[in-house]
């Protein structure tokens, strides 16, 4: 199954990065296994990332991500801000981490922006 345009295939592949395409119904998304969270500031290290591609993509943009398994801040050992609901994908329960996009540019912007658009929150969550 291969759903992801090539241009962005090419970044990933560029970029070093395994990912897998997933499904889950008429759902499609990239997951990420074991990405690297910014050095001790959560409860765990590294992650699953999940990025869900919207009917439309690259022209639409993706909204939100989503994480397994559901991490803390070290600091408060909270969860990060919009970051503490449930998302259900392929029978596992995801934290959905609420990003949402309004400077998506149709044609131009791909899963470069989206990965930094993850790795900036990952960074900046309080």
């Amino acid at each position: 199954m291969t759903f992801i345009p090539s241009k962005d295939r090419q970044y990933l592949d560029n970029r070093g990065l395994f990912f897998e395409e997933v499904s889950d119904g008429s759902q499609r998304g990239i997951l990420f296994r074991q990405f690297r969270l910014p050095s001790s500031k959560y409860d765990v290290g590294q992650a699953d990332i999940l990025i869900l591609l919207p009917h439309g993509y690259p022209d639409v943009p993706p909204d939100m991500f989503f994480m397994q398994p559901w991490v803390r801040l070290r600091q408060s050992n909270g969860y990060p801000r919009a970051a503490d609901q449930p998302f259900t994908f392929s029978g596992q329960l995801w934290q959905r981490w609420s990003r949402h996009n309004a400077d998506w540019r149709s044609g131009v912007d791909g899963i470069w922006t989206m990965l930094k658009r993850v790795e900036y929150a990952l960074e900046v969550a309080a």
